[in-house]
Formats: C-alpha cells, structure tokens, sequence
C-alpha cells in the first residue's frame, strides 16, 4: 500500500493511498472460495461448485465487498500508522477501482487538536446557597391544597362570583351562521367564572350568571387559534347555566397530609421543603456550572475542527429557522438580520464545541469514566419517568446501545465538572432563593 500525504493546513489532512491490484485480487479469491465452501446451489454437491460457476454469479458482488473492505481497513491503516486523531469520519473518494486496476482513493479528514489544559486554580467561582423558609413551605402546602380543591353546590339564589364554577351546556355559532361550528357544544361543562383556559373575554362574561339563566355571549377567537377554520372569526355561544358550585380548599391538616401518602402532616412539610431544597441546589448547581465553563471558556485559545463547528451550527440554526418561522425568537434575536444572526450562532456553535473538546481531555488525561453502574442507574433513573412502561424501556435500552451511551454524556460532564470544581477557588454565598433563581435565569 503506497501513501501519499497531498494536503496539511492546520487540522485538515487529505492522503492518496494506493492498493496493490494483486493485493484485491488474491482477497476477492479468497472470498470467492469461501463462498463456494458455504453455498447450497440445486445440483451441485456441498463444496463442490465450480469456481467459475460461483465467480459468475457472486463475483461483482464479492468485488465490491473487498473494495469496501480494503478502502476501510487501508483508510484505518493510514490512520494508526500515523498516530492520527480524526475528529469525524474520515471521507473518502474514490479515484480508480476498475477490475485488474491498483485501487486508488483519496482520505481526507479532520484531526482533534491539541489541547492545553488550563490551571484550574485560576479560575473563581461563586456558589451562592439558599434555603426555603418556613413561609415557602406553608405557601406550597397550600399551592397543594387548592390543587385537591372541592367543588361545593351552592344553594343560595345568587349570581357567580369570580373564581367560581358555573357548570353549563353551550352552543357556538360563527356569525352570519345558523348551525353550531365542530367542538363549538358542550354540556355539564364545569367553566371557573374569569378563569384562563378558553377564548379570551368568554369566562369574564359569565360574571353573575345565575342556576337556569340562558346568556348569549360573544367572542372573537384568537389570530392565532389552533384552527384556521376558526382563527380570527366572531362567534355567538349560547350559555344555560346549570348550577353553581363554589371551590373548597381542604384543611391544611393531617388529613390532606394522608390523602397525599404522608403519616402526617409534619411528614408532608418535611418533604416540601426537601423538595424546595432541591430546587435551590440544582439552580445553585446551574448557576455554578456555568461560571466555572465561562472561566474555561476564556482559557481555551486552541483550534478547532470546521466539520464539528459546523455540524454543531446546523443543528442551532434548524432551530432557530423554526423559531422565526413561529415568530418566537428570543427578544434579544429579533429585529437582527439573517446575517448577524448567523454570525452569532456560529460563535455559540464554536464555543460549544471548544468546551466539549476540553471537557472531553480534561476527562481523559484525568482517567475520568462513567461506570457501568452508574449507565445502569441512569437508564432506571430514565425508565422511571415512564411509569407502568419501565420493562419496555430498558428494553429498549437493551436493543438500542446507541440510545443507552447517549445518557453516558451528561454524567460523564457532570463528573468532569466536579473534578473541576474541586480544583478551582470556590467560594460560597448565603442567597433568599429569589436572588438565586434571578442569577439562575441571567
């Protein structure tokens, strides 16, 4: 196999590589008779096909198997030999594969940079802490509390306050039709009077209604409604309230606390505030992290391979083309050319690969892995957000390694990061959890 090295500019390498004719030759014989010792043809004896007979009918496909072969186990070899680091799959172009003829193809790829590990130490971070106080965890109860809300009958003759619940049949007609529009009729349909959840300006108008009064009430649906049919248009609904009921909040007792599972409910403000704290360390965390990647940011100068930034840009810029497409782009993004926009993802898209390549040396010079144990917890962990499926998912997972590696990441980053921290200066600050979710946010 003869090697020829035709390009070398920074990370990008591009060699032509001849192989031998004879060389694929004597593999395409080989394989030829192979298959003739394998094959089961009607009138022919086990092992005992004539070559010329399995050459004429598998010969063309055997050739392309060994030029597949040869170009990959070559192309490997161009790579070992070289001590070479591809950052991506190699392409490879093929130049002369004609029958009889030496094999002759180009490879050209991207290489992994080197990359200087930072002095750690510099870098200073805050984690700032907080815990929820008393008052957070009664105002979570009692978020809790109205979420398991009764629905009383209100007996007295009057009309609907707001925030209770009419329950009605009703009937909704475009204007300028006589026959009620698909979905447009309900009945028994409990409505909270001024609630959220229909069209804007309907439940506000159900103020007052009283049990047995029939109210025509007219709104006009969103632009952007769901349906096109109805996006936009004035419609009539004609209401008939059927009774009243009014919203009840249990207790906050040990009574809400056993309906929920707990013994009791000093069991109950124990596990809303292991809850709340929850919250407050992971946002602590969040923030955290993302102090120490800016100071690794800053630190990291080396050069990185086009094809990822790239590949990493694309996948950014799907995204956002939807975005603009829905008219939900960030506040900060719109009134931006297609131009800047571009330029500014594609420096997010640099910077993204920039750090995962340092993350990804930092873990490997530091002898830094995630452990089968700690996939298998992942994968449970994983499986459990699909209650009443968890066999079907590690299934799955069982099936489908590909998707199992994918958790491997983000713990293997998780890992990284705490090498880090345990490195860098950290000091921590006492924070309300106000204060904490805003630096979260920021």
């Amino acid at each position: 196999m003869q090697v020829t090295e035709v390009a070398n500019d920074g990370l990008k390498r591009a060699y032509t590589v001849s192989v031998p004719a004879a060389d694929i030759a004597a593999e395409r014989t080989r394989r030829l008779e192979e298959l003739g010792r394998e094959l089961r043809l009607p009138g022919f004896r086990p092992g005992k096909i004539p070559a010329s007979v399995v050459k004429q009918r598998y010969g063309q496909a055997v050739m392309s198997e060994v030029l597949e072969q040869s170009v990959n186990k070559a192309t490997q070899q161009v790579v070992t030999d070289r001590g070479l680091r591809p950052a991506l799959q190699p392409k490879i172009e093929l130049v002369n594969f004609a029958d009889g003829a030496d094999l002759e193809f180009k490879v050209e790829l991207e290489l992994l940079p080197e990359i200087p590990m930072p002095d750690f130490s510099g870098i200073e971070v805050e984690r700032l802490k907080a815990e929820p106080s008393e008052e957070q965890v009664t105002k979570t109860i009692e978020t809790i509390a109205a979420r398991n809300r009764k629905l009383e009958d209100i007996t007295e003759e009057r009309g609907a306050a707001k925030g209770e619940v009419a329950v009605c049949d009703f009937t909704g007609t475009l204007d300028g039709e006589s026959e009620p529009f698909p979905g447009g009729t309900a009945t028994e349909m409990p409505i909270e009077v001024g609630g959220d959840g229909f069209i804007p300006g309907f439940t506000e108008q159900l103020e007052g209604i009283k049990a047995g009064e029939t109210r025509t009430i007219h709104v006009t649906f969103p632009e952007e409604y769901g349906s096109k049919e109805l996006a936009g248009k004035a419609a009539a609904f004609t209401v008939t309230c059927k009774s009243l009921k009014a919203p009840v909040n249990p207790a906050i007792d040990d009574e809400l606390a056993k309906s929920m599972g707990f013994e009791d409910l000093a069991k109950l403000q124990e596990a809303v505030r292991g809850s709340l704290q929850q919250e407050y360390d992971n946002l602590s965390r969040l923030k955290v992290k993302r102090s120490l990647l800016d100071g690794l940011a800053e630190r990291a100068s080396f050069q990185v391979p086009d094809g990822m930034v790239e590949s990493e840009f694309a996948q950014i810029w799907q995204r956002i083309e939807a975005d603009m497409k829905a008219d939900r782009l960030d506040e900060d993004d719109k009134g931006k050319d297609e131009e800047t926009l571009k330029a500014d993802y594609r420096a997010i898209a640099e910077r993204r690969i920039r750090l995962g390549l340092l993350l990804s040396e930092i873990g490997r010079t530091n002898n830094i892995s995630v452990s089968a144990d700690e996939l298998s917890r992942a994968m449970r962990q994983e499986a459990a957000r699909y209650p009443g499926q968890e066999q079907q998912v590690m299934e799955f997972f069982r099936k489908n390694p590909q998707a199992a590696e994918n958790l491997r990441s983000p713990i293997f980053e998780e890992k990284v990061v705490d090498f880090m921290l345990e490195l860098a200066k950290v000091t921590e600050r006492n924070v309300a959890p106000d204060e904490l979710s805003a630096a979260a946010a920021a």
